[in-house]
């Protein structure tokens, strides 16, 4: 017998609710029937305890510190993968074979150049425009040079539409710094890998080619591979959110570019960054930095510590921690921000106030000194995050049009969240001659 939860209502009516049981253990109760069967909602504000949807692409404990992308873990992830061989891990549920690593390889290549017509939008922004709000328009229109039909109907055509996508968004992005900085779009080259071919669109220049170091190109490739996914965050949800209308990937992953834009999501790593740069502008020590922290009249956060999903360590954040060690070794950067990065970690590490609250550094703290370390603009931050989270959007803008193992389009059941009113009442119609309205001057 299938197990349930009942529900006492305030007349004392009860309802059983069916228990849903995930395949790591997890439980929920499935409250889908329940406005129709009492009328009454569950109301969950941001969504913290609801379970928008069944997914088979990442799990997470944040209890535990566990990360898992399609069963494995991250640490593993990090350890022997590529970021191309993990997008097609998340996509498609599996590890590549050599065949169809070489095959979706084969698919990036053909599909990184954008059409000459379409470069010419660039040109349409005003001069010093943020890149993310050239990404999202430019993936946005880039539907129209790519899926001109707007519906994937088979496993061949969804796998070019995605190698397409994830190609392209590099380019783009790399066009988009180009563009925002005044300067002349770099075309791809077909002899690079991914991570290289955007260090070289973003950062050569007509008259000299940038060659990356393997530091640096595998510090990104690692970057990219550990924001590939992250179960349901505020962007994600809103991938899935659009696709349930039976919008294109484009339209969608355009949306997801904008929900992670925001500073509490995307822009978090860059709020890092900013944090040392105050912190060195104003003179201060770390130790008196962290005392201000601590002194919860004074306002101030620490950036980049603790996490509203994990409660122990960011698993990410240890992994990248071993990576921004090397890399600063190895590059011999000297920048005083990254010296007090290094400082404000330790410092945080030994102090009984944030461990004791659990406030470790997260995968935000870390991401940001590798992407300072390795010359990357401020405003760039959140491009790149977006490139690595594009897999991740992708295979949720599959699970909504079939499911959480398809992945050609199918009907799904379109989103429409409930609300609990706290409006006015129902109230006459007064007369425009009859309304009076209390201005408030400031002289």
């Amino acid at each position: 017998m299938a197990e349930t939860a009942t529900l006492i209502l305030p007349d004392g009516s009860r309802l059983d609710l069916p228990v849903v049981v995930g395949t790591e253990g997890e439980r929920a109760i499935d409250i889908s029937h329940l406005r129709s069967e009492t009328g009454y909602v569950a109301l969950d504000d941001a969504y913290g305890n609801t379970g928008s949807c069944l997914s088979a692409i990442t799990y997470i404990d944040g209890e535990r510190g566990v990360l898992r992308y399609r069963g494995y873990p991250i640490e593993l992830v990090a350890q022997k993968s590529t970021f191309i061989e993990t997008a097609q891990l998340i996509i498609w549920g599996e590890l590549p074979t050599t065949e169809q690593r070489m095959r979706f390889s084969e698919l990036l290549t053909e599909n990184s150049s954008m059409p000459e017509e379409f470069r010419s939008h660039f040109a349409g922004f005003p001069a010093h425009s943020h890149p993310m709000s050239i990404l999202s328009a430019m993936i946005n229109a880039l539907q129209s040079y790519d899926l001109p039909g707007l519906i994937i109907d088979d496993h061949e055509e969804f796998e070019r539409v995605a190698a397409s996508l994830i190609s392209k968004v590099r380019t783009i992005a790399a066009a988009a710094y180009k563009s925002s900085r005044s300067e002349p779009i770099i075309y791809p080259r077909y002899d690079l890998a991914y991570t290289d071919n955007f260090l070289h669109m973003m950062k050569s220049k007509p008259y000299k080619e940038y060659v990356p170091t393997k530091a640096a190109t595998r510090a990104l490739d690692l970057f990219l591979i550990l924001h590939a996914d992250h179960e349901q965050n505020c962007s994600t949800s809103t991938v899935r959110m659009v696709a349930s209308g039976q919008a294109n990937l484009y339209a969608s992953a355009a949306a997801g570019v904008c929900a992670l834009w925001g500073r509490l999501h995307g822009g978090a790593n860059q709020a890092v960054v900013e944090m040392l740069s105050e912190i060195r502008a104003s003179g201060l020590t770390v130790t008196e930095y962290i005392a201000r922290v601590k002194d919860r009249s004074a306002g101030i956060r620490l950036m980049g510590f603790g996490h509203r999903v994990y409660r122990n360590f960011d698993p990410r954040a240890q992994i990248l921690k071993r990576a921004v060690d090397d890399l600063l070794d190895e590059l011999h950067v000297t920048d005083p921000r990254l010296d007090i990065a290094r400082e404000l970690e330790a410092a945080a590490l030994s102090d009984d106030y944030f461990t004791s609250r659990r406030l470790y550094p997260n995968v935000d703290f870390y991401s940001g000194i590798i992407l300072t370390a390795l010359g990357i603009p401020l405003d760039m931050f959140t491009v790149l995050f977006a490139i690595g989270r594009m897999p991740g959007w992708i295979a949720n803008w599959a699970e909504v049009h079939s499911g959480p193992r398809g992945y050609a389009t199918g009907p799904s059941r379109i989103y429409r969240p409930r609300q609990v009113y706290v409006g006015a009442t129902e109230r006459e119609w007064t007369l425009q001659s009859q309304r009076t309205v209390d201005v408030v001057t400031d002289r």
